[in-house]
């Protein structure tokens, strides 16, 4: 098994694991490798120090030292934004296409109040803001739709 640092072309950096280094390249040539935050599939290596398992045990004298790092500002943020698309997708409905019409459903009391997710064209969120009806635009990353491996 081969992990990975992976960056995409907006910087945002994450790890992938792959089964070789033929079966990376392969992926990334298939446009298959994309970033979990955006979904770009424009992905670059990041150089990263291999751990290597020599399969020896430390000796019982000797002390371990664990060494801390703080994330920097760009990784936390990147972990709070994808657990705040994880909640988005937990909690609302997904009704693709009919995002305007399901949002006026709701909004005049025709269906029951609940969240939901979807497309709408820019024309379509203007129409519904014009109506006092409060949207906002969201991108999440298809890969959050499906399940992670």
């Amino acid at each position: 098994m081969k992990v990975l640092d992976l960056q995409c072309a907006q910087l945002h950096e994450f790890e992938g694991w792959f089964a070789s280094e033929d079966d990376y390249t392969s992926q990334l040539e298939r446009g298959l490798v994309g970033c979990p935050m955006c979904g770009d599939t424009a992905i670059t290596k990041k150089l990263s120090a291999p751990r290597l398992n020599l399969g020896r045990s430390r000796k019982s004298d000797q002390t371990r030292h664990d060494v801390v790092v703080a994330q920097d500002d760009q990784t936390g943020l990147q972990a709070a934004w994808m657990a705040m698309a994880r909640r988005v997708l937990a909690n609302t409905d997904d009704v693709g296409d009919r995002f305007a019409e399901e949002a006026r459903r709701i909004h005049y009391g025709e269906v029951e109040h609940r969240g939901i997710r979807g497309k709408a064209s820019q024309a379509e969120s203007e129409a519904l803001a014009d109506e006092g009806i409060e949207v906002m635009q969201l991108a999440l990353p298809e890969a959050l739709k499906g399940t992670v491996q």
